[in-house]
């Protein structure tokens, strides 16, 4: 539907995007309305909308604000860098930092071409990516993987407490945002078909 960076990319962009991935995450949902609205609403749900993750965020971050560490907003999905959209059929944004850290250690990461080359040692990159896969009689499902690179023996150490711990709650994360999306989707979908 939207233009917005959308153009044919090759069938495997996605996994080009990390040199191999050592953490993976997939949730999944099927959603009757045209791919082009689904991937709109995607790239439209902000986290902060959800009360419950809202404050799941907030408990996330409540170390970090309590020592005066961070005083920048709730972390939410403009903290990604977009990597791409192939037209109706994938969305991925992108995040480089320590993520075990209290205030997350991003890095700043304007461009694809600045994920793609950060070299550092000391962080991780992480791809979220929608995928959108063709069902029967309009209806789509819908898959959000989160992916993560660590370059080092040392940082997988360092990550992999952290994404156990809190795996339960990316999860829970994710089916929410997966279930709004459904609603906002349809919702959006039958709203058009009324006044079509």
């Amino acid at each position: 539907m939207r233009d917005d960076g959308a153009t044919q990319l090759p069938a495997n962009w996605i996994e080009t995007l990390l040199p191999h991935i050592d953490f993976r995450e997939r949730h999944r949902i099927d959603i009757l309305a045209p791919p082009g609205f689904i991937l709109d609403c995607v790239d439209d749900y902000r986290l902060k909308n959800d009360p419950l993750v809202r404050a799941a965020i907030a408990l996330r971050e409540l170390p970090a604000r309590m020592l005066g560490r961070t005083t920048r907003p709730p972390f939410d999905r403009d903290d990604f860098t977009f990597l791409g959209r192939d037209r109706d059929n994938a969305l991925a944004f992108g995040l480089i930092g320590a993520f075990w850290e209290a205030d997350y250690g991003l890095l700043p990461c304007p461009s694809v071409e600045d994920f793609r080359v950060c070299a550092r040692q000391d962080v991780c990159k992480l791809v979220l990516s929608y995928t959108l896969r063709p069902l029967t009689r309009g209806t789509h499902r819908l898959t959000t993987e989160t992916s993560v690179f660590c370059p080092t023996p040392a940082t997988r150490r360092r990550f992999a407490p952290y994404w156990y711990l809190i795996r339960p709650v990316s999860g829970l994360i994710r089916r929410r945002m997966l279930a709004s999306v459904r609603a906002q989707v349809e919702s959006r979908a039958r709203s058009r078909s009324i006044t079509d």
